[in-house]
C-alpha cells in the first residue's frame, strides 16, 4: 500500500512525522511525507486566540485529507479541536512521550527562586494562568515560535523562564540545562500533550485497518478521557482548562482543571475507574467542574 502523509514542516512536527511514516514502512506501507503549511505557520506572531485557535494547526492538514490529496494526517493531539470534519476520525494514538510541563530558566532555578516580576514565557491561556496561581507576583507574557526559537529568546534575555512541553524536547533531543520537570497533579498538562493524532478518512478501511497497527491501548484511554473532558466542557484555545489521564494497572485517573485568566481561581476535580470507562470518566469529571462553578470562569475568559 502507498501512503502519503501529511504534516507541518517544524522540525518537530517532521519528527512526528517520521515516526509514524516509520512505523507505517515497518508495517508494510510504501510512505511519503508532504509538508503543508498551516494558518498557525503563517500567523507565527500572533496570538492564537484572536485568530481562530488551535485549528490553525490541522485545517489545511485536513482540507489536503478530505480532498484526496493526502491520505493520513499527523498531528499533535493537543492542537486538535473536540469537533472533528464530517467524514474524517482519529484512527490512531502512538505510544504517548511524556506528557509533563517543563520550568527552563535562564539561572536554572525553581519557582520559588525566581525573583519577583520576573518575565515567563507560556504558549497558552492554560500556562499562564498556572503560572501566576503557583507565583501571582511573576510577569506571565504570551510567546510564539517553535521550541527552538522560544529557547533563543530566553537565552537572549527576553525572558527570565519558559514553560515548555516535555515531549517536544524529547522529541527534539534537547535537554536544556536547569529543566525542571512539573508535577501533572498541580501543573495539570494539556489535553492530549505527548500524544501523536494519526487522522484518515472514515471511508478507506483498508487504511484506517493498517493504521490500527500504530494504536496505543494505554494511549487511546487516556486521548478519549482528555477530550472528553474538553468536549463537556466546551473549552476551547481561550480558556486555561487542562486535562490528564493516567492509566494504571487497569485503573484510569483523570484530573480535570478550569482557572481563571489570572490565576487567582483554580477548579480541579478527580475521578478513577476502569479504561474502558474513559469518556464516561472524562465526562464524569466535566460534571464535576461544572458543579463547582467552571461555566462561569469559562464565559468569562471568552469575554
Amino acid at each position: 500500500m502507498k501512503l502519503r502523509i501529511g504534516t507541518r514542516g517544524s522540525r518537530l512536527a517532521l519528527i512526528q512525522a517520521e515516526e509514524v511514516a516509520a512505523a507505517l514502512r515497518a508495517a508494510g506501507a510504501s510512505v511519503d511525507v508532504e509538508v503543508i503549511k498551516t494558518s498557525g505557520d503563517r500567523l507565527a506572531q500572533v496570538t492564537l486566540a484572536d485568530f481562530g485557535g488551535k485549528a490553525l494547526f490541522v485545517k489545511e492538514i485536513e482540507e489536503a485529507l478530505l480532498s484526496r490529496r493526502v491520505d493520513v494526517g499527523v498531528h499533535s493531539l493537543k492542537d486538535m479541536p473536540t469537533v472533528l470534519p464530517a467524514g474524517l476520525l482519529l484512527a490512531a494514538f502512538p505510544r504517548r512521550e511524556d506528557p509533563r510541563d517543563v520550568l527552563v530558566s535562564r539561572s536554572g532555578a525553581g519557582w520559588d527562586a525566581l525573583p519577583a516580576g520576573a518575565v515567563i514565557g507560556t504558549s497558552s491561556p492554560r500556562r499562564c494562568a498556572l503560572v501566576l496561581a503557583r507565583r501571582p507576583d511573576l510577569d506571565a507574557q504570551p510567546i510564539r515560535g517553535n521550541v527552538e526559537t522560544r529557547l533563543e529568546k530566553l537565552r537572549a534575555g527576553g525572558y527570565e523562564a519558559l514553560v515548555l512541553a516535555a515531549a517536544g524536547l524529547a522529541r527534539l533531543q534537547i535537554d536544556p540545562p536547569g529543566t525542571i520537570f512539573l508535577d501533572p497533579e498541580e501543573f495539570v498538562p494539556a489535553a492530549g500533550q505527548g500524544l501523536l493524532a494519526v487522522e484518515a478518512r472514515e471511508t478507506d478501511r483498508e487504511v484506517l485497518e493498517l493504521l490500527s497497527r500504530l494504536d496505543d491501548t494505554r494511549g487511546r484511554s487516556e486521548a478519549l478521557a482528555e477530550r472528553a473532558v474538553l468536549a463537556r466542557l466546551g473549552a476551547d484555545c481561550h480558556t486555561p482548562v487542562a486535562a490528564h489521564g493516567r492509566l494504571a494497572e487497569r485503573q484510569l485517573r483523570v484530573t480535570g482543571l478550569v482557572a481563571s485568566i489570572d490565576g487567582r481561581t483554580v477548579l480541579r476535580a478527580a475521578l478513577a475507574g476502569p479504561a474502558a470507562d474513559s469518556i464516561a470518566l472524562g465526562t464524569a469529571v466535566a460534571d464535576d467542574l461544572l458543579a463547582k462553578g467552571a461555566k462561569a470562569l469559562l464565559d468569562a475568559s471568552r469575554k
